[in-house]
């Protein structure tokens, strides 16, 4: 499986899978949370390139960061949504807690 999790200064970077549903946002909030535990990690950039399904459990894994940076002044951040995942974002409110960087894809 191709590496998901990049740190590039203090952003950790998470390039999210094709399809997010509760199995695959178990995993991802694991493996985030670690990296947010033994690195010095300030921001969240979650790439959304490859994603063309997410349910609620997506949301909660995007949600679950934004709290656990929040409190440490972090922000985070989405790249590359489509669309649909950009509507998703807006349905669910996360739009409130993320901040969507409209380039690439999105400027279609």
């Amino acid at each position: 499986m191709e590496e998901r999790f990049h740190i590039i200064d203090n952003y950790l970077m998470i390039r999210m899978p094709e399809e997010i549903d509760h199995h695959q946002a178990s995993a991802l909030s694991e493996r985030a949370d670690g990296y947010i535990l033994r690195e010095k990690i300030q921001h969240i950039v979650f790439d959304f390139e490859d994603t063309r399904f997410m349910d609620s459990s997506g949301v909660g894994v995007v949600m679950g960061r934004y709290k656990k940076i929040a409190c440490f002044g972090g922000r985070v951040y989405a790249v590359n949504a489509d669309r649909q995942i950009q509507r998703i974002i807006r349905v669910s409110g996360l739009k409130k807690v993320l901040h969507v960087v409209e380039e690439g894809r999105n400027a279609q």
